[in-house]
């Protein structure tokens, strides 16, 4: 068995938009170096100051260098039937193999990190980077961040490896079934045996235990090995690769429940992978208030978090829609409403639809009685219902609870639990905020899953 110890050096961490300004490939046989083969590249881009200082490789001495298109037939030859090996494998794997992939060479060995096998051969160090690795294990490492010193160092660093190796680690870490090739190099295997196959809720951290990324799943082994699966050189993905230390997880009884609690996670904690979710946010909504002449005036306005509303909207159409109907029902005035401006009298007094509360002709306490008719029309449209589920056990069943078309809370039950008393059903659930994303996605749930669904009643809550 061979392997190709590599080190590369690079303009940045993001295969697809960086360029390699150096490799080092080491052909191990055994416990052995037979051969060696280093070049300067050049990127054909600029390389940024900082990494000029942190490489000492800068634009002059590439110039003449070859291009990585030039030298890619050599280096798929060195790697393509040797085990490929890296202090931090996945980095300088996904950097090789997309490179080559733009010369229309597929690269596909099977990995070790030397980052992962340190942490479980050599347990307990204080830091698994190379520079502290190599001193902790008395390595000569010359020339730190050049790919020929990182990648000489790293041989030496795989040989005590494969001495060290009495209980077969790295064969099984070959092995086609085995995970260890392609996890992050900081993250234990511990964390993926544990993970149970069931719908939940995942949080990677990093390091000092922040939460940088929260996903959902039907299966959570199943979707948390997915992110580690392939060798996608997305900048996303990188990040997980190089800052993911930790997984934990929340069992969740059915799928919808994982989306609401994912939801509901990346609101409160905001990691900084999260985007999609992170951008959603109520836009519109309708509001009451009470103007100088004591009219209640009914309006629609851009979503205040901090302001009490009688209903939301994702668009401002749809909210104009309602109103609209809310004025022709209930002879409401357009002009009160604010759907007219710049007029003395509104449109539908001069078609007898308003009473003339623009004009001042009705009384605040008569027009009051029909916006107040309409407030309370609109919350008895508001849906009331429990969607009842399977639970994370089969003692138990989920429930997810919708107040006047918002959302509560939710939480589980035991089958022995008299799910007509709702006041007991309620006090057992967890409560959660409420917002446009996760009431719908209740309510489409809902409309597929009919006979999950339970109606309450109740009186119009006081906002």
């Amino acid at each position: 068995m061979k392997y190709a110890v590599v080190d590369i050096e690079t303009t940045g961490g993001c295969p697809s938009g960086n360029g390699i300004t150096e490799i080092s490939i080491h052909i191990m046989d055994g416990n052995t170096v037979v051969e060696t083969w280093e070049s300067l590249i050049n990127p054909e881009q600029f390389i940024p100051s900082y990494i000029e200082a942190l490489t000492g490789i800068n634009n002059e001495m590439v110039a003449e260098a070859p291009t990585f298109s030039e030298v890619a037939v050599h280096i798929y030859e060195l790697l393509h039937d040797k085990i490929f090996i890296a202090h931090n494998v996945n980095f300088d794997y996904a950097f090789i193999r997309h490179h080559l992939s733009l010369s229309g060479h597929t690269l596909n060995c099977k990995k070790l990190c030397t980052v992962r096998l340190s942490r479980k051969l050599f347990p307990g160090l204080s830091s698994y980077n190379l520079g502290k690795l190599c001193k902790s294990l008395d390595i000569n490492l010359e020339n730190r961040h050049r790919a020929g010193g990182d990648a000489a160092a790293t041989a030496v660093l795989f040989a005590k490896l494969l001495d060290a190796d009495v209980e077969s680690h790295i064969s099984r870490s070959l092995e086609k079934a085995s995970k260890e090739q392609v996890l992050p190099p900081h993250l234990s295997r511990n964390y993926i045996d544990r993970l149970p196959s069931q719908p939940g809720v995942y949080y990677f951290r990093d390091q000092k235990g922040k939460i940088i990324y929260i996903g959902k799943a039907k299966n959570l082994k199943k979707r948390v090995c997915s992110h580690f699966s392939g060798n996608s050189s997305s900048k996303q993905r990188q990040e997980f690769l190089k800052n993911i230390h930790n997984i934990d997880y929340d069992i969740c009884g059915t799928e919808l429940m994982a989306l609401i609690l994912e939801a509901t996670q990346i609101q409160k904690f905001w990691p900084e992978n999260n985007r999609a979710l992170k951008r959603f946010e109520q836009k519109y909504a309708l509001y009451e208030y009470v103007d100088q002449n004591g009219y209640i005036r009914l309006g629609i306005d851009k979503y205040k978090k901090q302001c009490p509303s009688l209903y939301s909207f994702n668009s401002i159409l749809d909210g104009h829609n309602l109103l609209k109907t809310l004025i022709r029902e209930f002879r409401l005035c357009e002009k009160l409403c604010f759907v007219q401006r710049n007029r003395t009298a509104c449109t539908g007094h001069e078609h007898g639809l308003c009473e003339g509360a623009c004009l001042g002709v009705e009384d605040s306490t008569a027009y009051n009685l029909r916006v107040q008719e309409a407030i309370n029309h609109l919350k008895l449209m508001l849906p009331s219902f429990v969607v009842f589920d399977q639970g994370r056990t089969e003692d138990e069943q989920s429930c997810v609870w919708i107040e006047n078309g918002k959302f509560y809370g939710m939480g589980y039950v035991s089958f022995h639990s008299d799910v007509n008393d709702f006041e007991m059903l309620k006090s057992a659930l967890q409560p959660y905020p409420s917002n446009d994303y996760i009431v719908n996605l209740i309510l489409s749930y809902a409309e597929n899953n009919p006979e999950k669904k339970r109606s309450l009643i109740f009186e119009p809550a006081n906002q």
